[in-house]
């Protein structure tokens, strides 16, 4: 199709009516982003609801199927951010997404503060390597690594666009589960939904989801957690539910 770029395919959006622009050599959404999208609150039938970092705008994209509000993604690397514009347009989403190409540590002189009523974020997990360690490819390398921000970045970002009694969520990996919690204090923001994610029973968890609300009551609720596989290396019931809605 005249609108792929070289290395990129379409790709169905799992159970979902709707196809996404994706490339492995620059970015390919994962598990972790169907996650947080199913998980976040969502206010049905209005709202304005923000996801940082966006990549080819996976979590929008999926969000748009839960909520009729307007939702915003926010991208940093100029090819991702061409990507989601270019899968949102295909998806005939342009009324309901946009899409900012911009730096979330700037992001409040776009937005201003306290505007959203949901906030998510899905940042890069691991903190930025040696050069001898870093992947040779960029776009994997700044999705994957603290390069262009950090967790702190995100957090403090996050807690500037939501409105007093807004949700924030992140997915991340269950070792910064201490940090997130401490940052999200420290920039008003109170956890109030945490599920861990296993990849079967008996296994260490290796997902962390968590939901907090700006200037929020402490109240914490520790949901059921999620398997994903079965002893047949099957998705769970569980997961069939979430990712295909069966």
């Amino acid at each position: 199709m005249d609108f792929l770029k070289e290395g990129e395919r379409l790709d169905y959006l799992l159970a979902e009516d709707m196809r996404i622009i994706q490339s492995p050599a620059v970015f390919s959404f994962s598990l972790d982003a169907v996650l947080l999208a199913r998980f976040v609150y969502v206010p049905i039938q209005k709202g304005n609801l923000i996801d940082l970092c966006s990549g080819n705008g996976v979590i929008p994209l999926f969000l748009s199927t839960r909520t009729k509000g307007a939702i915003t993604g926010v991208e940093i690397q100029e090819r991702l951010h061409d990507m989601a514009v270019r899968s949102i347009e295909y998806n005939k989403l342009q009324e309901r997404i946009k899409m900012i190409h911009g730096d979330i540590k700037e992001i409040h002189q776009v937005l201003g503060y306290g505007k959203f009523d949901v906030v998510t974020c899905n940042p890069p997990y691991f903190p930025t390597p040696s050069r001898e360690e870093i992947n040779e490819n960029e776009h994997l390398a700044i999705a994957r690594h603290e390069i262009l921000c950090t967790l702190e970045d995100a957090i403090k970002a996050s807690s500037g666009l939501a409105r007093q009694g807004g949700k924030v969520a992140f997915v991340h990996r269950p070792g910064r589960f201490l940090d997130i919690v401490t940052l999200m204090r420290k920039y008003k923001l109170e956890p109030k939904r945490v599920q861990f994610v296993y990849p079967k029973a008996g296994k260490e968890a290796n997902t962390l989801l968590i939901e907090a609300v700006k200037n929020g009551n402490p109240d914490l609720k520790i949901l059921p957690p999620l398997f994903v596989y079965n002893e047949e290396n099957e998705y769970t019931s569980g997961m069939r539910e979430i990712l295909y809605g069966e």
